[in-house]
């Protein structure tokens, strides 16, 4: 390697260990805030803000658009520390990066310039809209139509479960256009736009989850994302192969605080003259849940370097992470719940909370049973290429 490509090398190294120390420092800031922000149902204002300000949304993004061109281990790292403490923190990580990811990769430079600095910086808030009632798993059944009128668009349609809906400043709406999918970006003040914030549901309370409801909203024909008929193959899964990736590092940092709450909690919790430690069972218990969490920590390093060397693999690999990750966490929740008894289920129990946003991450971005489904696929075209690969010996 010649001095400039280890100048280089080395600039990216301290880049990607600062992004990694500011959001450790950021999310011990806020740690004793989280549960707070569970039972208000809302992440405020200011904390939106301030993780703009550490440099934590869309830090993935090139400089010019206000990212720091952290690596895909940086960006993972990242996900765990904020998910270590908040999942709908997290999210909030995750749909920023989902959206400057799709408009970054397949927006017009206009649209880049306009939206990606705003997404880095926190100054506009990112929704994804793609679930509807008949279109939650098999997106390309959406109905929200996209129509071209009078030099704009109209988008008509209703769009359910979008993560921080209630306050987006920007949408990236899946819809259909010309009976082919596309991928449009509609601004959260436009005429026509009604969001109905959804409260109480099982898991991440603090995300502003809304149903929206798009009555002929108009926009700049401008605002196309890619062009017609890429909406789902290309813009759709850009944004959800980012977002996996964030949800499985996020389930790591998960289930690294369950397992060290849990573990800590029966090295010095006694019953009847004895720790909870001591029991056989709870022994066997933190013993899974470390196998677990290490396991699913090293295929999120595994998909990190796949990602990094733009490997074929690198999608499936993820949805392996997000997979092994995503378990790992409701695995390890429901046994830190077990292991604090009452205490775990209280209201303000951290496991418990955690618990419920766990069960949530082994259906968004990819459910367990379609994962399963994609790595069985993945692993049957690998062994078909194998074998075709073999020569065949010739009887002389």
């Amino acid at each position: 390697m010649d001095a400039d490509a280890t100048a280089v090398a080395d600039a990216a190294a301290i880049a990607d260990a600062a992004a990694i120390a500011g959001a450790a420092g950021f999310a011990d800031s806020v740690r004793d805030e989280a549960d707070g922000w569970d039972r208000a149902g809302a992440l405020p204002p200011a904390v939106v803000q301030a993780a703009g300000r550490a440099g934590l949304l869309a830090c993935d993004l090139p400089a010019r658009y206000g990212g720091t061109g952290a690596s895909p281990h940086a960006v993972g790292e990242a996900a765990a520390r904020i998910g270590a403490v908040c999942s709908s923190l997290r999210a909030l990580l995750t749909v920023q990066g989902m959206v400057a990811a799709a408009v970054h990769r397949w927006g017009s430079g206009d649209l880049r310039a306009a939206w990606l600095p705003l997404l880095a910086s926190g100054e506009a808030v990112a929704g994804f809209a793609a679930t509807e009632a008949g279109a939650g798993t098999e997106l390309s059944a959406v109905q929200t139509t996209v129509e071209r009128v009078a030099g704009s668009i109209r988008i008509t349609g209703r769009k359910l479960w979008v993560t921080f809906g209630a306050i987006a400043d920007v949408l990236l709406v899946i819809g259909r256009l010309d009976g082919v999918p596309a991928a449009v970006l509609v601004e959260g003040d436009r005429p026509g736009l009604r969001r109905e914030p959804v409260r109480g549901q099982l898991g991440l309370r603090a995300a502003h989850v809304a149903h929206l409801e798009l009555d002929g909203v108009r926009v700049p024909r401008t605002n196309l994302v890619a062009p017609v008929g890429f909406g789902l193959s290309h813009v759709a899964g850009t944004a959800l192969d980012h977002g996996r990736y964030t949800v499985a590092w996020g389930c790591v940092g998960m289930a690294q605080a369950c397992h060290r709450a849990a573990t800590a909690h029966a090295a010095s919790r006694v019953q009847g003259g004895v720790r909870l430690v001591d029991h056989q069972l709870v022994r066997s218990m933190i013993g899974r849940g470390l196998v677990a969490v290490t396991a699913a920590e090293q295929l999120c390093r595994r998909a990190a370097r796949l990602r990094a060397a733009r490997d074929p693999d690198a999608v499936t690999a993820t949805v392996m992470a997000k997979y092994a990750a995503a378990r790992a966490a409701a695995e390890v929740s429901r046994d830190a719940v077990q292991v604090h008894g009452a205490a775990g289920c209280a209201p303000d129990s951290t496991v418990g909370r955690f618990l419920r946003d766990a069960t949530v991450m082994r259906i968004i971005e990819g459910s367990d049973e379609v994962s399963e489904m994609h790595i069985a696929d993945h692993a049957i075209r690998s062994r078909r290429r194998e074998a075709r690969a073999v020569p065949v010996a010739v009887a002389s």
